[in-house]
């Protein structure tokens, strides 16, 4: 899935604390969007698995949301829903295509590695790839509700990323290939440093 659909999903963790502890929701939107974007900082470092813990951060997300729901700070709610938008993260990127630069063409059999079972978890492909018309339509209906109950700049926020999202799902096909030109135009000594799916040789 999209990394703003991964950020949409995590924003609306915050919509219940938005009616049970209004004074926390600011706090927890901005966890949202942290948390559901983080684990895609590995995207140029073993992607989708040195930040992406499907079964441990999901682990440690349910006590957590204990303590917020029992302790209730800012410091609890913003780790509570800190760790359940990466936990979603990493167990929605198994829904979703493979760990390839044309993931259309579902020729990978990695989705997401699992560090508890040591091994890749397969894409199950209902959301065929990042940035398929499902990603952008999914996004759409996570982002409905941040719109409408959202406060101003978090309704502005999420407008701007579903835009985004938008002209992602447009020239999603077409990035494959730059992505794959400008990686063949790289020096050779970053070569090593560039994602293997960019097949440069």
């Amino acid at each position: 899935m999209m990394a703003t659909t991964h950020a949409f999903v995590g924003m609306a963790l915050a919509l219940p604390v938005l009616v049970i502890a209004p004074e926390f929701a600011p706090a927890a939107f901005v966890a949202g969007l942290v948390g559901g974007l983080a684990p895609d900082f590995d995207l140029y470092a073993g992607h989708r698995k040195t930040l992406h813990y499907p079964v441990y951060a999901s682990i440690a997300a349910i006590p957590t949301a204990g303590i917020a729901l029992f302790v209730p700070t800012t410091a609890t709610v913003v780790l509570a829903v800190i760790l359940a938008a990466a936990a979603l993260h990493a167990l929605s990127d198994a829904v979703g295509g493979g760990l390839e630069l044309r993931p259309w063409l579902a020729g990978s059999e990695q989705a997401v590695y699992s560090h508890y079972h040591g091994r890749w978890i397969r894409p199950r492909r209902w959301i065929r790839y990042d940035g398929a018309p499902e990603d952008l339509a999914l996004a759409g209906i996570i982002a409905a509700p941040l719109i409408v109950f959202g406060e101003g700049s978090i309704a502005a926020v999420t407008v701007a990323l579903l835009a985004v999202s938008a002209v992602y799902v447009l020239l999603r096909k077409h990035l494959a290939t730059v992505a794959e030109r400008l990686a063949g135009l790289a020096p050779a000594p970053l070569h090593p440093y560039l994602p293997e799916r960019y097949c440069v040789v």
